[in-house]
Formats: structure tokens, sequence, C-alpha cells
């Protein structure tokens, strides 16, 4: 079974919606930053704070690649995975590719109360949020396979609207009846 991909801003809910989405589909889990600190046994700020955003893009890779490597798995990503283009490569190539979209307002706020976000910790959210959109948004769309709005929708119903869009989707028969079912 081909892995199910998830790309997108942070705060637009990844984590949330890849664990239900997996247990719908009753495939494995993996979260490409989880991933990282268990390999490191330091957190994601920690990994910044010690060797910079470019360190964490290297160790960022190397867990993306190992991960698309495997099969049937539904993967969320952090939501700069896309910057590098082997990242993207990598991910296009790598299952079907999910983007959850939502809005820099949604974002700010299921992101406000998070001291896990790096990049985060300024003095202005809205201004780093904005920026990383417009960066990122192209790169998401770029790779994308099926896009999903998820601004005010609740995790289930954007899991229901996922299973229906893969289900309808032409180079989906090798999930097969029962994985959608």
């Amino acid at each position: 079974m081909p892995n199910i991909i998830l790309v997108g801003p942070m705060g637009a809910g990844k984590s949330t919606i890849g664990r239900l989405l997996a247990k719908e589909l009753r495939l494995p889990f993996r979260d490409s930053d989880k991933e990282i600190e268990q390999r490191t046994g330091a957190s994601i700020p920690l990994i910044f704070d010690v060797e910079g955003e470019q360190g964490f893009r290297e160790r960022e890779h190397v867990a993306i690649r190992d991960l698309c490597q495997m099969r049937g798995v539904v993967l969320a990503t952090g939501g700069g995975a896309v910057l590098r283009e082997d990242n993207r490569e990598v991910l296009r190539t790598g299952g079907q590719v999910i983007y959850l979209c939502t809005s820099v307002d949604q974002q700010l706020d299921r992101t406000s109360r998070d001291r896990n976000r790096p990049l985060l910790q300024a003095p202005n959210p809205r201004e780093v949020l904005t920026g990383l959109m417009a960066v990122r948004d192209p790169l998401y769309r770029e790779i994308a396979h099926i896009i999903i709005q998820t601004d005010e929708r609740p995790p289930r119903l954007v899991v229901q609207e996922i299973l229906g869009q893969l289900q309808s989707s032409g180079p989906r028969e090798s999930l097969g009846r029962s994985a959608l079912s």
C-alpha cells in the first residue's frame, strides 16, 4: 500500500488528522518531527538552539527520506519540509501527498500557546507566519496530489473528506476498498 503524506504549515492539523486518518485506514502513523526527536534524544527547539535551522533541516531530510522508503504509512511532515528540493522530490514520489491548507489566523489560534515551535518564538508571530506562508504555500501546492482546507473544521470531518478524495482519485486502486470502507 502506498504512503499517505500530509504536508502544510504548522497548525494545519497534520499530526491530529494524520493520527485519525491512520486509525481509519488501519495504517501506522509516523510524524517526521517525532522521528527526529526519537533519533536524537533531543527536542526540536533544542536541536534548533544547538545546530541552528540548517542542522535541523539536514536531520529532517534524512528522516523524511527514510520514512518515505517505508510502505503503507500515514506520514505527517514538519511545515518546513518542503523548503528543500530533494525533500519535495522524495515526498512527491513517496506516496499520495495531501496539502492541509489553513489560514494564518487559524495557525495563530492553534499555535498561540505552543512553546515547542522555535520559528514562532518571535515578537510578531503573525508576521512570521505570513512570511512563511508566502514562501511555502507554492511549494506545498507544487507537490500536492490533493488539497484540503482545514480552517474551522473538526478533524474528523477533514479525515472524511480525505477518505472521499482518496477513494475517488485515479491512482489509488492499490488502497483497495477494504482500507477505505
